[in-house]
């Protein structure tokens, strides 16, 4: 049957505009164009990142973070190394080993204690004593050296120590070895020559006065099993520590360099340790001879000295029997090389004798 004018006549239209959308480039809404290949590859990476690194909120806000990429991480991560602490370099740097076997280590294995290693004319000790007190007195007549008295704030605890050196009040105030002995035998010390170890033992860097309990309760521990009770003094302690190994090329366990980055970690910006200066030691003169006591007159009237049993033990020609006379006769205390000091009344060997109590 031939199609009706008005059936043509729709057709011819329809056929027209399909002809107009092709040659404009046009598609029809319902009808998109599949996916080429890179498209396919383009939102398949992306649900791959979306799905493996997804958006952090942000802390406080519950609001997305845009996600970090592996180049901005590493760029972080430089940026880090690169603020990197002094102290934290220097324990990167520190060989990461075990404990050598602690086989014939001794302390003679490091000289002779407190050697006068810089020439001063002071031991060692003594120069700590004048280098961390305040407050001090010297003995009279021993070139500025033996420290009678002085204050400590113990930096291992804060505490407050009035120190007069005596048999029984020495030992409150006593020189810590930062880096302990048997630790450096330990941990390379051994494979130096005896020099070396002398003078790691008086170096001033590795030394500091403290209170007595705490030095005894560190033993030979290092910063994995002992750090000081005051917290706010561990990062210098710790800094301290690896100033030293590194100074004579020792080396930590990965237990006491865990511990040492975890005190580090609390104060990023933690220097290394320069070498504290030690003060020149100032001469205090002796005091003047004591005045000899009126001699005892005998029964005929003729005067005799008093008789001294040991008095060629006695310096200068005076004598006193014991601390109490000295006292009395106001020349106490006495000092080796003043007229009256004798060995037998200086109880310590310090080289001052009838030391004045407080």
């Amino acid at each position: 049957m031939a199609a009706s004018p008005r059936s043509s006549l729709r057709t011819s239209a329809l056929a027209a505009l399909a002809l107009v959308g092709v040659l404009s480039g046009c598609a029809p809404v319902d009808a998109p164009p599949p996916p080429g290949p890179s498209a396919t590859a383009s939102a398949a990476a992306s649900s791959a990142v979306s799905s493996t690194t997804p958006p952090v909120p942000v802390p406080g806000t519950g609001e997305p973070a845009v996600t970090q990429t592996p180049e901005a991480t590493a760029q972080q991560s430089e940026a880090t190394e690169a603020n990197q602490s002094p102290a934290r370099a220097a324990l990167d740097e520190l060989p990461v080993k075990g404990r050598a076997p602690k086989t014939d280590y001794s302390r003679e294995q490091f000289g002779a204690r407190w050697s006068d290693t810089d020439r001063n004319g002071c031991d060692t000790r003594n120069d700590i004593l004048r280098r961390d007190l305040t407050d001090v007195a010297v003995a009279p007549g021993t070139q500025g050296c033996k420290v009678l008295s002085g204050d400590l704030t113990s930096p291992f605890t804060g505490e407050f120590i009035d120190f007069v050196a005596g048999v029984q009040t020495s030992s409150d105030v006593q020189i810590d070895h930062v880096v302990a002995l048997s630790d450096a035998w330990q941990k390379g010390a051994q494979n130096v020559d005896a020099d070396r170890r002398t003078q790691f033992a008086n170096d001033p860097l590795n030394l500091l006065a403290v209170d007595g309990p705490s030095n005894s309760a560190k033993g030979d521990g290092d910063a994995a099993t002992w750090l000081p009770p005051a917290k706010e003094f561990r990062c210098e302690y710790v800094a301290r520590q690896i100033t030293v190994k590194q100074r004579y090329e020792l080396w930590v366990t990965d237990a006491e360099k865990r511990a040492m980055d975890a005190v580090l970690s609390q104060c990023p910006g933690q220097q290394l340790i320069i070498d504290p200066v030690v003060p020149e030691p100032v001469d205090v003169p002796a005091a003047s001879a004591p005045t000899q006591p009126a001699p005892v007159e005998s029964p005929a009237g003729g005067a005799t000295a008093v008789p001294a049993p040991d008095a060629p033990e006695a310096q200068g020609g005076a004598y006193f029997a014991k601390c109490a006379d000295a006292r009395a006769a106001r020349a106490a205390p006495l000092y080796a090389g003043q007229p009256g000091y004798r060995p037998g009344l200086d109880g310590d060997g310090d080289g001052v004798a009838c030391e004045t109590r407080r």
